[in-house]
């Protein structure tokens, strides 16, 4: 072997080292840190006994037909001692009169209504702050009024990781499967940002979690003051909270199939692409060491496309290039492949080597767009 390298050129060396040295790396990521959610024990259908009250809390905005969708599911959880919060905010539609018939039905229901005020414009933080307020335990698990609970053992579910040493739960929000090529782009990147976040969590290195289904204590937030570091940037109430609060000792998932929440994606590519950019908003603000990590997963990937491509138009290095590549490539199938599996989504195993390309270019495309237009989006 070192009598063949020492053959080589000087510069089909220096990308032979350098495509091995981002092919390590990648085999790194996937088998120890993604990898970590593929072969994470799920425990369906064991639950512990006891019941720890739960204030479960939605932030509604003109969200009437999908309150009348999902919050009847929500409601009818198999749980003991739990109450359902949801903050009508500033909603236009007939959201509260809708809302105060229910109470009337389910006793356990609690709404609070933010009325619009002219003179003061304000996001989601603050609708959530006013909902978490209200909550009358300890434990809050969050969720959004598109969301739809994959069961009714939804909370029972994520009450599983709720103990003494955990404040936070992070859980699965994945969209629900469709017809066409977005539909599969939005799903699988949904996917692959849950196998970073999961996966990371899984190192003791938790760095963030979605409000589609996310769960922590109340004492944590009032003793982070809330969200009083970034109350003025729009978004960021999941990510940027979890990102500060969390550390390696009082983080835990859950993934099982019963503890996912599912809604509907986007629409249109320009709706998707509007999403993206709100959530890219609040990247520039993780914790130094998350930032490095999650851009040196990306930078390695495209260094290691490029690489294979240029030992490909190597005589000399070609079927280290195709070994290289089919090793990675396998790997990476196994490990889609059974966290696919875990978090219940179908038919993207095919898709996932186009979008493992095309992904991370729209990803440095968006994040480049935000870093010149700074504009904050409304979360409604």
């Amino acid at each position: 072997m070192n009598a063949f390298l020492l053959d080589l050129s000087v510069y089909e060396q220096v990308i032979f080292y350098s495509t091995l040295f981002v092919f390590l790396v990648q085999v790194i990521y996937y088998v120890f840190i993604y990898g970590k959610v593929a072969r994470f024990k799920v425990e369906e259908n064991n639950y512990p006994e006891g019941d720890e009250p739960v204030s479960i809390i939605i932030c509604a905005r003109n969200e009437l037909e999908n309150l009348k969708l999902y919050l009847p599911l929500i409601l009818e959880q198999e749980y003991s001692t739990f109450e359902v919060i949801v903050v009508n905010d500033c909603s236009s539609d007939n959201s509260q009169d809708w809302l105060e018939k229910m109470q009337a039905i389910y006793p356990h229901l609690k709404v609070s209504h933010i009325k619009e005020d002219e003179k003061f414009s304000h996001g989601k933080k603050l609708a959530l702050t006013v909902g978490i307020k209200a909550a009358t335990y300890e434990w809050l698990l969050l969720t959004d009024a598109d969301c739809k609970p994959e069961s009714e053992f939804w909370l029972a579910s994520m009450r599983r990781r709720f103990n003494s040493s955990n404040e936070i739960v992070l859980g699965y929000g994945g969209y629900f499967s469709g017809k066409g090529f977005l539909n599969r782009l939005i799903r699988f990147d949904t996917f692959f940002i849950a196998l970073q976040y999961l996966g990371f969590a899984l190192c003791k290195i938790p760095y963030m979690g979605v409000g589609r289904n996310l769960a922590y204590k109340k004492s944590l937030f009032i003793k982070n003051k809330g969200f009083a570091s970034h109350a003025h940037i729009q978004s960021g109430d999941d990510d940027l909270f979890i990102n500060e609060v969390a550390n390696s000792r009082n983080t835990a998932i859950e993934i099982s199939v019963n503890a996912h929440t599912r809604s509907m994606p986007k629409e249109t590519f320009a709706q998707w692409v509007f999403q993206k950019r709100r959530h890219f908003s609040t990247g520039n603000r993780y914790k130094f060491v998350h930032k490095f990590l999650l851009g040196l997963e990306i930078f390695c990937r495209m260094l290691f496309y490029l690489g294979i491509i240029l030992l490909l138009f190597s005589h000399n290095l070609l079927y280290i290039g195709l070994g290289l590549f089919f090793i990675r490539m396998l790997i990476q199938l196994l490990v889609y492949a059974k966290a696919l599996k875990k978090l219940n989504e179908k038919k993207l195993l095919l898709f996932s080597f186009i979008f493992d390309i095309i992904l991370p270019l729209i990803n440095i495309f968006l994040y480049t767009v935000n870093s010149f237009n700074t504009k904050q989006h409304k979360w409604k």
